[in-house]
């Protein structure tokens, strides 16, 4: 079956670090385009990381630049996405996407064609 499974959300104080991982099964996980979203109580879905195919390209929403770092192991059909120097702000569901026709980094949740359930991470001030 088709799924992308979040896992590594946690209560950290601010400061801290979390890493977050994503793990496909059910399509050619190599083939696909990844991308974290992150969405807080009462706010819209936004991007925050995305990763080409071939983990050569990655891009960084300019509110986590320097903080956050997205990685791939293809072998592992894994995505990762190292946080670090955690804020309150930071605090939201984080969700995994797939983007199985397109090889570039692709930043539109419009683009992806499968989402996983989110794992959640607060971050205490």
């Amino acid at each position: 079956a088709l799924e992308l499974l979040e896992s590594g959300g946690d209560l950290v104080q601010a400061g801290g670090s979390l890493r977050l991982s994503c793990t496909a099964s059910g399509f050619a996980f190599d083939g696909a385009s990844m991308a974290w979203f992150r969405q807080a109580p009462g706010k819209e879905r936004d991007w925050v990381s995305c990763i080409d195919r071939d983990g050569d390209r990655t891009a960084y929403a300019d509110s986590v630049k320097g903080r956050f770092t997205v990685s791939r192991d293809n072998a592992k059909n894994t995505v990762y996405l190292q946080m670090k120097n955690l804020k309150p702000e930071d605090t939201a569901m984080y969700y995994c996407a797939a983007a199985t026709d397109v090889p570039y980094c692709a930043a539109s949740a419009t683009s992806m064609d499968f989402w996983g359930e989110g794992t959640q991470v607060t971050i205490s001030s």
